[in-house]
Parts: structure tokens; sequence; C-alpha cells
């Protein structure tokens, strides 16, 4: 059935305009699977903070589809996506704004030394990838601790980062370490406080090393989140949000303030992306998205 064959009665308070958006949404729930993107709102972002959503998050979607979907609700990033997935979202005009894929995944990071050699070599030849592609963000990871003391492990984590951060200074690329939860999700990870972060920013003490301010994370390690964000944010080159507890949509159901949280991101002058990596349990995911964007345009 053709859209244009559809009787629009809008119920009351419901435009016409509205009752079209609706409509069509519908069809291109069919012909996705089941899954629509959005429809941009009237009006259009405020441009203060750079939007984005990991790529992980929506699984029903393809590639393609979650490029047409953050181009419809206003925004133009992806997070988390390997060289295989940049040439459709060159084909989108989406960036690329967190690369992955030289990783050996959580547990072995940068802090095991027996990890290194492999390490080096995989983010020397993903440097020049996401160089050569035009993109910048590069995400790493500490690993898990195995027993380490902190200070080793930051020592640790120095040592084998410096035989790549000249690399990655002559190509342009940013190596951003996450932080993650210990308690929850990543049990034994090292680089679960924006402490120990900050402390190895300081030791490499490059342009092209900072930190992705994972704010569920942590909340769950530290809270104080505002206040880390003011005293921490020129290492910061790189934010996630979702959901405290659960992981889920970002809304009032939990207990973070991300409007409040997004006007101190955007005070601080940050120029990074601010990209949504919660799970949605909303039935409409894309709505859950779209309502993401609207909490943290400010």
């Amino acid at each position: 059935m053709s859209i244009h064959s559809i009787e629009l009665a809008p119920a009351p308070g419901l435009t016409r305009r509205d009752a079209l958006r609706m409509a069509v949404a519908g069809s291109l729930a069919l012909a996705t699977g089941g899954v629509a993107p959005a429809f941009a709102a009237d009006a259009p972002l405020k441009g203060h903070l750079k939007h984005s959503v990991a790529r992980w998050t929506f699984p029903k979607l393809s590639v393609a589809q979650l490029c047409q979907t953050v181009k419809s609700l206003g925004f133009a990033a992806i997070d988390l996506v390997g060289p295989e997935d940049w040439p459709t979202l060159k084909a989108h005009g989406v960036d690329s704004s967190m690369c992955n894929g030289a990783e050996l995944g959580l547990t072995k990071g940068f802090a095991g030394r027996e990890f290194h050699d492999e390490l080096v070599a995989r983010y020397t030849r993903h440097i020049d990838l996401v160089a050569d592609a035009g993109y910048r963000n590069l995400i790493c990871f500490s690993g898990n601790r195995n027993g380490m003391d902190p200070q080793e492990g930051i020592a640790n984590a120095a040592a084998g980062l410096k035989r790549i951060l000249g690399h990655a200074e002559k190509r342009g690329v940013v190596l951003v370490m996450e932080l993650l939860n210990s308690r929850v999700d990543h049990r034994d990870y090292l680089c679960d406080h924006s402490a120990w972060g900050v402390e190895l920013c300081q030791r490499l003490g490059s342009d092209h090393f900072g930190l992705l301010y994972d704010i569920y994370h942590m909340q769950i390690m530290e809270g104080d989140i505002i206040a880390t964000i003011g005293r921490h944010h020129a290492f910061f080159k790189h934010y996630h949000t979702a959901g405290v507890p659960g992981r889920h949509e970002i809304g009032d159901q939990q207990e973070l303030n991300y409007p409040a949280i997004c006007r101190a991101i955007r005070d601080t002058g940050f120029d990074g992306y601010l990209a949504q990596e919660f799970m949605p349990a909303a039935p409409d995911p894309v709505g859950s998205l779209r309502e993401a964007i609207r909490l943290c345009d400010v």
C-alpha cells in the first residue's frame, strides 16, 4: 500500500503533518524489519555539543540503516566502528567518531607488558588506517589488573603507549583510553577511576592521548560527575552516556541528570563528541535515541 493512499485523519490535537510523519515511519518500519528511523524534530539541534551513538547498541539495524537514522535525527556520527564499515559511513556522510579494531579486547591492554609487542604492531597499523581514512580518535584499553599494583599498571601502560604515541602524533591520531567500571560490568579492569587515568595522561604529556570519560561507568565507581568534569576536562577527549542503574535509557527513570551534566561539558568548551551508549529497553529504540539526543542537546 502506498502511503499516499492512507487516509490521514488526524486525531484530536494531532496535526496533519504529524499524521503524515507517523504514516511514513510505519511504512519504513515494514521496510527495515520493524525498526524505523526516526524523523528529525522541527527545531534543529543547537550545535553546542557534537552527538554520536555507539554502533553496538543498535544490533537490529544495519550500518547503513543506522547512518540513515542518525541523519534523520539531525546528527551524523557513529561510535565504535571499524575499517570494514567506514566505506558505508563515508557513503552516507557520517563520521566515525571513535574508531576501533586495534584492541585485543577489554581484558588484554597496555597495563600488561606481555601484550605490548602485539598491541604495538596492531596499533601502529591501525593508526595509519585511521589517519588515511581522515578520522581522528582510536580507542584503547588498560586491560585487567591481574593482581598488579595500580602504580605498576600505570608504569606499564605508559611504557607501552610511548612506543606508539610518536606515530600517533605524526599522523594526527588521538589514542583514547576508556574508563570502565570494575564493580558491575568489567570485573578486574584497571582503568576504573578517573584519578588513575588522569595520572597516566600526565605521565605521557601528549595532546594525542586522553580519556574516554564514560559517565555511566564513573557514576558506578566514584560519582561526583559534574565536579570531576570541571576538574579534569582537559584530559577527557570523548564522553559516553547510559542510565544508572541498568545501562538503559537516560531519562528520568534513572539517577543521572543528563541535561545538567551536558551543560557542564558544554561549559568547558569541549569540541569533541558525546556518544549515546545506552542499551535501549523501550519498545521503540530509535525513539529512545531521539529522546536522549533531545535531553543532551543543551
